[in-house]
């Protein structure tokens, strides 16, 4: 199960992340353009992408979330947390700045964007950027847990003495 759970983790945490950092390039060319060409271009962007960033994003939480429970007992337990808890940290930014925004900009009329567009545009794009930069990173954590040799955390000397005399 643990193999499942890590190549599910990495998989969908590499296309998130992949993902949110196509949208960042695309969202800083728009920098350039004016309210009418930015909204055209969001719009077209909220008719889908939100339903690929929940197919990445949640899978790759849920296998991460089993992969640091069967990884408890191991060297890269800390990795794995690591990981889990900036992919908690995307998902809860996701909800508490970017998602509201998205709700907000669906109702914009390309025609007549709102006058505090530039604002709420780089709200959005500042939120944005940290999460992508959290995804990136959570992703490179749990390549590099992968990568590593796993080995089982030997039990304290303690332990293993309490244990003995207690057989005895």
């Amino acid at each position: 199960m643990t193999k499942y759970a890590r190549f599910v983790s990495l998989v969908c945490a590499g296309l998130f992340a992949g993902f949110l950092t196509s949208v960042l390039v695309l969202e800083l060319s728009l920098r350039g353009f004016d309210s009418t060409v930015y909204t055209q271009v969001r719009l077209v962007e909220l008719d889908s992408l939100d339903q690929l960033a929940v197919a990445t994003l949640l899978p790759a939480l849920i296998a991460t979330a089993v992969l640091a429970y069967q990884t408890h007992r191991t060297n890269t337990r800390w990795l794995t947390v690591a990981a889990l808890a900036l992919l908690v940290f995307v998902f809860g930014l996701t909800l508490i700045v970017n998602l509201p925004i998205n709700s907000d900009q669906l109702h914009w009329n390309a025609q007549s964007p709102p006058s505090d567009w530039t604002d709420v545009r780089d709200r959005w794009q500042i939120a944005h950027a940290v999460r992508t930069v959290a995804a990136v990173l959570a992703f490179t954590v749990l390549a590099l847990a992968a990568a590593l040799p796993r080995t089982r955390r030997s039990t304290s000397p303690n332990t293993s003495a309490r244990r003995d005399r207690l057989r005895a």
